[in-house]
């Protein structure tokens, strides 16, 4: 079982070490960064009926060949269609039509008592994330990507994959729309520790026991948008629709497993 974290563990070194090499071998690069904050409506985990409102920093950064950045600013700073994340990421391969790439990223895994339909349960530790994604360019505005991504301090996170196709079907000098659809999986811990109910649960819980396998997770559809107001601010939003499928839509923690979001934010950037 130690063996893909492990792996896929050397291989961000190893590409960190590369794409360091390369960028020491070629012209420096400007810096470019963003700072923003957003606000966004969704349930308050996957296959919750309650919803709950938060307000959410958004930034990111790139220095040569390393990005960091939360969930919501890869996209804006123009890197989005790589499929690399949130995180701190760098590409391996970049040619036209092909990226290829890992990144590194915590995962604030879950708070039991946060919802009264978890409570009960055994918490998941928060955790770090290895991910390899790969992009490729069908045309301009078309691509597709396919992740994989594994829990390398073994916190009982498991492996999720995922491949989504991405259209910009808008662009402007100043606007920009892309829609995209997917599908995500998991393997047998990542469904159990999300999903599953174990035995020794089962009574502080008042669900039944329940031990899922790996297979899909879910099905997923996104639209956003982004508007510059002027040189360095611009605002973006976009919402959100998803469907569990498989063992995830079939726990008995799932009340509703349909569920939509939705976020509008404001950005600054260099």
């Amino acid at each position: 079982m130690k063996t893909v974290p492990t792996t896929i563990f050397i291989a961000l070194c190893l590409g960190a070490t590369a794409a360091r090499a390369e960028e020491d071998s070629s012209e420096s690069q400007p810096t470019r960064y963003l700072l923003g904050l957003s606000v966004a409506n969704g349930p308050e985990y996957e296959g919750a009926r309650q919803r709950e409102t938060k307000l959410k920093p958004v930034w990111a950064a790139k220095i040569g060949r390393i990005r960091i950045t939360t969930a919501g600013g890869s996209a804006l700073l123009g890197f989005g269609r790589d499929g690399a994340g949130a995180g701190a990421s760098t590409q391996l391969i970049e040619t036209d039509r092909w990226r290829l790439g890992v990144s590194a990223s915590m995962d604030g895994g879950r708070d039991s008592d946060d919802a009264s339909t978890t409570r009960g349960l055994p918490d998941v530790r928060r955790t770090l994330r290895a991910k390899l994604y790969v992009n490729y360019s069908l045309t301009q505005d078309w691509n597709l990507g396919a992740s994989a991504s594994q829990d390398v301090l073994g916190h009982k996170g498991g492996l999720t994959a995922s491949l989504d196709l991405g259209w910009r079907f808008y662009r402007s000098d100043t606007t920009e729309w892309t829609t995209g659809v997917g599908v995500s999986a998991a393997n047998a811990q990542n469904m159990r520790s999300y999903f599953g109910v174990p035995a020794s649960a089962s009574a502080a819980s008042g669900k039944p026991a329940y031990e899922p396998g790996a297979g899909l997770r879910d099905a997923h559809f996104g639209i956003n948008f982004k508007h510059a107001l002027s040189k360095h601010w611009f605002v973006f939003g976009g919402a959100g629709a998803n469907r569990l499928l498989g063992p995830a839509a079939d726990s008995p923690l799932v009340e509703k497993p349909g569920g939509h979001s939705a976020a509008i934010g404001l950005a600054w950037r260099n």
